[in-house]
């Protein structure tokens, strides 16, 4: 077997491709956009590399020259840990875990000679949002820019000796007839009604202009603590920017206290169940394919991205409040097309809203596990910190 760096054109191609070849006959594999992946390893789209990131891809081609595996490493600035800690992601392999191992080695010596303690892997050159963690458990089809892999990838993963850092979960419930705990309901009846509160979602001209500033106010509050970065009005206004083509202002939903934007989440359709349908290019025949299952074929699944509320009003029935009031003027309508509701995944470190996840009846269905790999065998593992 042999290693080659993917460090050309005609090899970043081949680190595409041969994902589509590995995968070719498994139906709940959906091809990624291309660009998707490509543009994480470049400078210019990837803003990373101008903050200090490192990044390598290698290939692993057997004696007959067939690209039998891939992985790629990378060094991400914002990674703050205690020990340097890098990432190797978008593995793949043939059922093969001598070709696995070789694959793990190289990135690993890479992240050594950069002096680096740890690796996390599977994880994504970037946020955590997308490509996070190995499905070990659901294997349905994807959602949009979340993994999906062969069971036996757990075994060369553990058998190399990465260890659990923590477990993500998918959590997935109708929109329409269940139940809700009885205690979110006495909880979301203290709030609703006040003339205090309000919850609502957003028109289309508030897209790009005060939906940004509403999400960055709450975000700032609820998430830049456990995140480790603030984000900026800036960042805010570009993520709305890209959404905005594929946002149903359905989905977009807030809550205030007196005016002020106190609670959030934002919902999304799922994108893969018409990106299914490009085989990887968004060309002018992907888009015409895009608009047409969108107009014609849409997406009967909504997909949770990010769910959050100021700690000042976390725990005094806010959450529960905003979630009765978004399936009274949405949910729970004949006419709402999204059947089902994902949420993105969350993290076993987050008990909190795993509860809610669970107040709302819904459901883990897939799981995905984000392993760590200590260089120095002899150091004590530690899980990822619960938040509190």
């Amino acid at each position: 077997m042999n290693l080659k760096e993917a460090n050309s054109p005609a090899l970043q191609k081949e680190f595409i491709e041969m994902a589509v070849r590995l995968y070719k006959n498994e139906k709940n594999w959906i091809r990624p956009l291309d660009k998707d992946i490509e543009n994480l390893f470049h400078p210019d789209t990837n803003k990373l590399f101008r903050q200090g990131a490192k990044a390598k891809r290698w290939l692993l081609l057997n004696e007959k020259g067939e690209t039998i595996g891939r992985i790629a490493a990378f060094i991400n600035p914002k990674m703050k840990e205690k020990q340097p800690t890098g990432g190797i992601g978008f593995f793949e392999s043939t059922n093969d875990q001598k070709a696995a191992f070789m694959l793990f080695d190289v990135a690993k010596d890479w992240l050594q000679s950069e002096g680096m303690e740890a690796m996390d892997g599977p994880i994504n050159f970037g946020e955590r949002d997308k490509w996070w963690g190995l499905l070990v458990d659901g294997y349905s089809p994807a959602n949009y820019n979340m993994p999906w892999n062969f069971a036996y990838y757990r075994e060369f993963f553990e058998a190399y000796g990465f260890q659990v850092y923590f477990k993500q979960f998918t959590y997935m419930r109708p929109t329409r007839g269940v139940d809700f705990d009885p205690k979110m309901i006495e909880r979301a009846n203290k709030i609703i009604g006040s003339p205090d509160f309000e919850f609502r979602s957003i028109t289309k001209d508030e897209i790009l202009t005060k939906a940004p500033e509403f999400f960055m106010e709450v975000y700032n509050k609820a998430w830049a603590r456990h995140m480790g970065k603030s984000l900026t009005l800036k960042e805010t206004k570009l993520m709305f920017t890209k959404m905005k083509p594929i946002i149903d202002v359905r989905l977009i939903y807030f809550g205030f206290h007196k005016g002020e934007p106190i609670s959030f989440f934002i919902n999304i359709p799922e994108l893969n169940q018409l990106f299914k349908h490009v085989n990887g290019k968004m060309d002018l025949i992907g888009k015409l394919k895009f608009l047409w299952h969108k107009t014609f074929n849409p997406p009967n699944k909504m997909l949770g991205l990010v769910f959050g509320v100021v700690p000042e009003f976390q725990g005094k029935g806010v959450e529960s409040a905003m979630i009765m009031e978004y399936n009274e003027q949405y949910a729970s309508k004949s006419n709402f097309s999204y059947e089902i509701i994902e949420m993105n995944w969350i993290g076993d470190f987050n008990p909190k809203m795993m509860r809610v996840c669970e107040q709302l009846n819904a459901e883990i269905y897939k799981t995905h596990h984000t392993y760590r790999y200590l260089f120095d065998r002899e150091k004590p593992f530690e899980r990822h910190k619960i938040f509190e």
